[in-house]
């Protein structure tokens, strides 16, 4: 039956009427629930998020569908991505490490074979400037000695020749002069001497000459000889007088060559024997073994 206007105002009730509040008992009654209304319990409305809320959203979601799927994955290799770039860099600092250390064991190594390199063609250098600079003094010795007179033999003096024996020679000649009386056994053995010491010293100038033609005194001439003059550049450089007190009464050529050896008054054999230039190859050689005996030795009878 369908309610009047008047019956709706007045809240009339009719056949067949339901009320809401008449269901409810009965559900607390009968102790069951609609299913329509637990699906409208379940679904909620819309919720209010602050803003702040939304901009500390990162994106995570435990969504699993599609999007959520493809998130997860994204961050996965983002974060792999990281792991790697951060493996890779401890890795090339780990290498660089090694590298370092390496490189400087390495620069070691090399700088000691450098230096031991170094010692040895230092070495050989100066095995080599020596032996250029013995040949070149040994070429300017050679050289000398062919610019300097040959004499080879005791040159017998006057008292009007003395001084031009000493002045008019080279200053690079050295001059050693015999006084000498006749009949003195001391003084013939010194003239033996100086005639063998000439052969072997070709480049000194060997004289001798009569004490009592230099105007000295008669006690000098009888107690002062055999004497040995020596002169060089025109100036005196040694005076030996009474040699047999030096000497001894039997002395022979090579005590003689000692003695003045000793003062510096003779040039070194090794000199003369060293300075001898080869014919054919123009090179520097020593004199041969053979060569050396020059026989100046002699005794007396």
């Amino acid at each position: 039956m369908a309610l009047s206007f008047d019956d709706k105002i007045l809240g009339e009730k009719v056949n067949n009427y339901c009320s809401s509040s008449e269901d409810e008992a009965d559900e607390e009654d009968t102790g069951v629930s609609d299913p329509e209304d637990d699906v409208k319990k379940a679904i909620k409305g819309p919720t209010f998020i602050p803003e702040p809320e939304l901009q500390e959203y990162q994106g995570y979601s435990t969504n699993t569908g599609p999007k959520g799927v493809i998130n997860d994955w994204r961050e996965f290799k983002r974060l792999e991505n990281e792991k790697r770039e951060t493996q890779e860099k401890e890795k090339l600092a780990l290498m660089k490490k090694l590298s370092m250390t390496c490189r400087s064991h390495l620069d070691d190594e090399k700088e000691k074979q450098k230096d031991e390199q170094f010692l040895q063609e230092l070495e050989e250098l100066d095995d080599e400037f020596i032996k250029e600079y013995r040949m070149k003094r040994l070429e300017e010795m050679r050289k000398a000695l062919q610019s300097v007179p040959k004499f080879g033999e005791v040159v017998a003096l006057k008292s009007n020749s003395f001084v031009d024996a000493i002045d008019k020679e080279p200053p690079q000649v050295t001059v050693i002069i015999h006084l000498y009386e006749d009949k003195e056994a001391a003084c013939e053995l010194m003239n033996k001497c100086l005639a063998c010491l000439a052969q072997d010293y070709p480049s000194v100038k060997f004289c001798n000459i009569k004490a009592s033609e230099t105007q000295v005194s008669h006690t000098f001439a009888k107690m002062g000889v055999p004497a040995l003059l020596v002169y060089k550049g025109g100036e005196m450089i040694g005076n030996f007088v009474k040699l047999t007190e030096e000497l001894g009464k039997d002395f022979i050529s090579s005590d003689v060559e000692n003695f003045l050896f000793d003062f510096g008054l003779l040039p070194s054999n090794d000199i003369i024997n060293q300075a001898i230039k080869d014919s054919n190859t123009g090179e520097l050689r020593s004199k041969l073994k053979e060569d050396e005996d020059s026989g100046s030795e002699f005794e007396l009878d």
